[in-house]
């Protein structure tokens, strides 16, 4: 597994029943979490926390909040993220991405350091409020930002300025990723690297219905093809419980491996927990890589 467990302004506190406690900078949250099907006594803690989202037995749920305020700053090493509680229970930040974060930055900036004179271009489709955007950024590569959502696209804006990266090579767009790709396509643009984050369900904006067991090979396949022919790295992350680690490495082995030859690894990701010393699961990452 894969562990995010290099954030000081975020730590997972405790889990029990169906919730996880959680510290977001000097904010404590609870927010429920499907992983946590364990009962164990909750201490203290629950009971100072700072904003709780309900969950509703109909679907969905609402905040209740304490003393948290609308939004809120929080740093990873010198990545800076704006936040805010929103629509079911998140906070617009996965901080386990950050495990992600780390290993691309580091082949972006090796890539930098062989050859400073070519740039290292990265799409990051589906790309919310933008945290693999900047750190991708931060580490030196161009990068073309697409989400289908106006607000998000907005927000990672400004998580970029907060960062210092507000003229940076980023280019945001506005656009449904599997029509982006396709003009793309046409257009015979390339990428050096190429990191997607797609949900589990979702309409795009004519209504076309995402599954990602159906829909999520056949895309892998067609967004491949934007690659180079010396690409860096591709990254996808899946948060749908039926998609194992050893299936997207298939699948990025069959539309990535099979062309680029390199290595491909899948594995869970996670977040320790502080009361425990355990580490609770949160979704998975196939990541190929060119060989040295």
């Amino acid at each position: 597994m894969w562990i995010a467990d290099q954030w000081n302004d975020y730590e997972v506190l405790d889990t029990s029943d169906g919730e996880k406690l959680e510290r977001w900078g000097k904010y404590r949250l609870i927010r429920p979490d499907p992983q946590v099907i364990w009962n164990t006594e909750k201490d203290a803690g629950w009971k100072n926390c700072d904003a709780h989202y309900h969950r509703s037995a109909k679907g969905g749920g609402e905040w209740e909040f304490f003393h948290l305020p609308q939004t809120w700053e929080i740093e990873y090493r010198d990545l800076k993220f704006r936040l805010q509680p929103f629509s079911f229970k998140h906070t617009g930040l996965f901080p386990e991405q950050a495990v992600n974060w780390d290993w691309f930055s580091k082949l972006i900036m090796n890539a930098k350091i062989q050859n400073p004179e070519k740039p290292v271009r990265v799409l990051n489709l589906f790309a919310y409020t933008g945290g693999a955007t900047i750190a991708a950024a931060k580490a030196g590569a161009e990068v073309v930002h697409v989400d289908a959502s106006k607000g998000m696209v907005t927000w990672a804006k400004e998580n970029a300025a907060l960062s210092g990266l507000q003229d940076a090579p980023i280019r945001y767009i506005v656009d449904d990723c599997k029509k982006f790709v396709e003009r793309e396509l046409r257009r015979g643009n390339q990428y050096d690297a190429i990191i997607m984050d797609p949900p589990s369900y979702g309409r795009g904006p004519s209504g076309e219905i995402w599954k990602m067991e159906e829909s999520i090979d056949p895309f892998l396949q067609l967004t491949a093809k934007l690659l180079s022919p010396d690409a860096l790295f591709f990254l996808l992350n899946s948060y749908t419980t039926g998609l194992q680690p050893a299936v997207m490495t298939y699948m990025i082995q069959l539309a990535v491996g099979k062309v680029f030859g390199g290595t491909v690894i899948s594995d869970e990701i996670g977040l320790p927990v502080t009361s425990t010393s355990l580490i609770l699961p949160c979704g998975a990452s196939g990541r190929w890589q060119r060989s040295e």
